[in-house]
């Protein structure tokens, strides 16, 4: 079996080199050449077009960043031949969007698979992310194995559709506490009190996430280097989050807050770092 892996960005590149390692055959293609310059030191095919990717192999994963990204890689060429193709797509849709992806490749005689993942980087490189997967019964038995190498847990899901709307409800708790844990942080730093004992009651508590603890250090530090996660992708799984929610009739008036805090976040020049960053915006340094 070839792979055709689209995508060698933040989680795009360690994804496909755990494909590589475990003895796949992959060619990797990006938009941005230079992203591929790694793959091409290692060995690695690297496809000098969307139609040689495509065409060569018998299963596409794309980890691109958005909709846009996808259909403007995959889609724009008509003449491109999907007949018979696998593809799974990884990055984080809405429901409605990877529905609509399933229907035009469906139209252009190819199979599709979605299959958003939680976790980042350090979870990519120990295959330890948790794989969300929408399809068909029979498509999730085919490909538990080559996703086994991404994560320790293959969550079936349902059809194409459950499981991006499963991964925008997991993202709306990663905005939504990080943004109510940095409101209390700073309170209680403008306030002097003790950030330590503070955090040990939290520990000890039904209030407590572990996501509090990967945070902390850099909201104390104020360093927003090397992120696995940057603001704008989360401010743009945001608002996919927002568009669900309203055509579901579910409130959305905190995430809008939460969207301007973000959308400030990146007005400040944070928009590639982590998004633990939006701290600096609930809490600024004077």
């Amino acid at each position: 079996m070839k792979i055709a892996f689209f995508g060698a960005g933040l989680m795009g590149k360690p994804m496909a080199l755990q494909l590589i390692k475990a003895g796949y055959d992959v060619t990797v293609y990006n938009r941005t050449p230079e992203k591929t310059e790694f793959f091409k030191k290692m060995g690695v095919t690297v496809a000098k077009s969307v139609r040689e990717a495509v065409e060569s192999s018998d299963l596409l994963i794309t980890m691109l960043a958005d909709y846009l990204a996808i259909t403007d890689t995959l889609l724009k060429d008509k003449s491109i031949n999907f007949k018979d193709k696998d593809i799974i797509q990884m990055s984080t849709l809405s429901s409605q969007q990877s529905v609509q992806l399933k229907s035009v490749f469906q139209s252009r005689l190819a199979r599709y698979m979605e299959a958003p993942v939680m976790g980042s980087i350090p979870q990519v490189e120990s295959g330890s992310l948790i794989v969300l997967f929408g399809g068909s019964k029979a498509q999730y038995k085919k490909w538990i194995q080559l996703l086994s190498h991404f994560g320790n847990k293959i969550e079936y899901m349902g059809p194409v559709g459950q499981a991006m709307a499963t991964k925008l409800a997991l993202n709306q708790l990663i905005v939504s506490l990080t943004t109510a844990f940095s409101m209390s942080l700073g309170y209680l730093e403008k306030s002097n009190i003790s950030i330590g004992i503070f955090m040990d009651i939290l520990r000890n508590s039904a209030l407590y996430a572990p996501t509090f603890d990967k945070k902390l250090t850099r909201m104390r530090n104020r360093n927003f280097q090397q992120p696995n996660f940057p603001v704008k992708h989360l401010l743009k799984d945001l608002n996919l989050i927002i568009d669900e929610f309203k055509a579901r009739e579910i409130e959305t008036g905190p995430l809008n807050e939460m969207a301007d805090i973000l959308s400030r976040t990146i007005q400040a020049g944070y928009s590639e770092q982590d998004y633990s960053a939006l701290y600096n915006t609930i809490n600024p340094a004077y």
